[in-house]
């Protein structure tokens, strides 16, 4: 089992910034990929950004460029840094892991663009 805490988010009006942070624990393989995904109400989960262990990184068009996710492989830990942030991204983000070919969700922590 692999548990996964997040940290991070929150409110803040439109043009500013947030980080979230997540940290993963348990039965750890050094195979995998690490990401962000995020729901807004009404909406289906989509990934947001992804980055495997050898770094190869994916982002979601709709952030291209204003967001920037990081690893740090010796600690399992995963960031996501948000900049220019709009209302559209207003969704609860998901920290996730793929591993041994089963996902695992961290309890999700809730972003609101509004001013």
């Amino acid at each position: 089992q692999v548990q996964l805490v997040e940290s991070g988010g929150g409110l803040v009006q439109p043009g500013g910034s947030l980080r979230l942070s997540c940290a993963a624990s348990g039965i750890i393989y050094s195979i995998n990929t690490m990401g962000w995904y995020r729901q807004a109400p009404g909406k289906q989960r989509e990934l947001v950004a992804s980055i495997t262990n050898a770094g190869t990184i994916t982002y979601a068009d709709s952030v291209k460029g204003r967001f920037t996710i990081s690893r740090d492989n010796a600690k399992n830990t995963v960031s996501l840094q948000m900049n220019s942030l709009k209302p559209e991204d207003t969704a609860v983000y998901y920290c996730n892991r793929k591993q041994e070919s089963i996902d695992y969700w961290g309890q999700g922590t809730q972003v609101t663009v509004s001013s």
